[in-house]
């Protein structure tokens, strides 16, 4: 069931990327959508790809790689429905959301028995600041650095590092905490 979900979720995110980079929608609009059209499915392929190549005949983690899948889903959607724009909570809800999301699926991937717990925490919020850094790099790569939302770039930046960062430390609590019952999340 899980191995269905996660293929759900790849295909939703991509028909919305295709969405977004053909049809002149005015909510994709300046948002990088001929970018994400070709990135998101590879950032989706690594961990996936990367599990193939390490554990070869072993049963994929189904549930861990939807997590990990998740945030694309949600990001492209938030974007489809225009709720980036409309609602101004919605991207501070996705930064710490997302990636909870996608450090517990990562997390699970990666570092599953790491002994002692808080040294998971440690590893899952680490992860998680890294790749919000490299996220936030990202849209300044493909749309702050011209000009959009070039008012608000700082604080913004900012607050998403912190919130992804946030989320990362949450789900490396719920992880080490679900696999170590005397530490409570």
């Amino acid at each position: 069931m899980t191995k269905a979900i996660a293929w759900v979720f790849a295909a939703l995110t991509v028909v919305q990327l295709a969405v977004g980079a053909f049809s002149g929608l005015q909510q994709y609009d300046g948002k990088g959508f001929a970018y994400r059209l070709v990135l998101y499915p590879l950032m989706m392929a690594v961990p996936l790809a990367l599990w193939w190549w390490r554990h070869r005949g072993s049963r994929v983690p189904w549930g861990a790689i939807a997590l990990v899948w998740a945030p694309f889903l949600t990001d492209v959607t938030g974007n489809t429905l225009d709720l980036f724009d409309a609602v101004v909570w919605w991207d501070d809800l996705t930064h710490f959301v997302n990636w909870g999301l996608l450090c517990g699926g990562l997390g699970l991937l990666l570092v599953p028995d790491l002994k002692p717990p808080w040294l998971q925490v440690l590893a899952i919020t680490g992860l998680g600041a890294l790749l919000a850094i490299g996220w936030e790099l990202g849209e300044w790569w493909t749309f702050i650095r011209r000009g959009v939302e070039l008012e608000t770039a700082y604080e913004d930046t900012l607050a998403d590092e912190a919130l992804g960062t946030l989320g990362a430390f949450l789900a490396g609590l719920v992880l080490a905490g679900s696999q170590h019952p005397t530490m409570t999340p």
